[in-house]
């Protein structure tokens, strides 16, 4: 399985920065979890290849870029982008953003070869195919309706928990899923940052460390996803200090595989 962080902010060089503002990955080349910059990042050929696009929650960071990335491929699609998302999400989806002030409704729009997007509606801890992969979701806790996953493409599983705060259920998911092979956790502010970090739920560095020893026996990787770009070098800081074993931080651009 391959696993990519799409870039969304640039530095004063104007070239791509490892500061996140939104977050998109890409899986396989043509599984999007969550569209944040997924417009503004992606190559020619996950234009190409991404017809799926799986929501963990529909804050602005993770969402912004799918009108774009809809508007771009209007036109050439010959089958419709289908975005798999639970019935609050799809509800806020078409409310707030799909809704003709802010962006055209693309559900009542088609293109010459017909519908150029699709809902594909799962509950909340459902387990659901998406292409090659499957996709097990697992409540986590959020300002707003919000799932980790659990990714498997039958030989391998991954963990993503989407931006959450302390949770059991998706390190309990970890500890029952095949193969696990790395998780991706978010951690958004520095320690000292922790009253916000608890009204916003999100994790820090030393939340983290607490999260992960919920993972029995851990001998695969955790990657550091959704740093806030102002506190990057702290936060950064901080989990080094925290000295978590097989730590890493996601680096944008970079192809990991499992």
């Amino acid at each position: 399985m391959k696993v990519q962080l799409l870039p969304s902010t640039i530095d004063e060089n104007f070239r791509a920065s490892q500061r996140q503002h939104l977050l998109s990955m890409i899986i396989d080349d043509s599984v999007a979890i969550d569209a944040g910059c997924l417009a503004l990042s992606c190559t020619d050929l996950h234009r190409q290849q991404v017809r799926n696009i799986v929501l963990t929650h529909t804050h602005l960071d993770h969402i912004a870029g799918l009108p774009l990335f809809l508007d771009d491929l209007f036109a050439t699609l010959k089958e419709p982008v289908c975005i798999h998302a639970t019935a609050e999400q799809i509800k806020i989806i078409e409310r707030d953003l799909f809704n003709w002030a802010i962006y055209p409704r693309f559900s009542e729009l088609s293109n010459d070869n017909g519908p150029v997007i699709r809902y594909q509606e799962f509950e909340r801890g459902a387990t659901f195919s998406v292409r090659h992969l499957t996709v097990k979701s697992v409540p986590v806790n959020h300002k707003v309706s919000a799932n980790g996953f659990i990714v498997s493409d039958g030989k391998i599983s991954i963990a993503i928990t989407g931006d959450t705060r302390e949770s059991d259920e998706i390190w309990k998911a970890c500890n029952e899923a095949p193969n696990m092979k790395a998780a991706f956790v978010e951690c958004a502010f520095p320690n000292e940052l922790g009253e916000l970090a608890s009204v916003s739920d999100h994790l820090t560095p030393e939340r983290v460390k607490i999260e992960l020893e919920k993972i029995n026996d851990r001998d695969f990787p955790a990657f550091v996803i959704n740093i806030k770009p102002m506190y990057r070098e702290r936060v950064i800081n901080q989990l080094k200090e925290a000295e978590i074993s097989n730590l890493e931080i996601l680096e944008i651009g970079k192809v990991y595989e499992f």
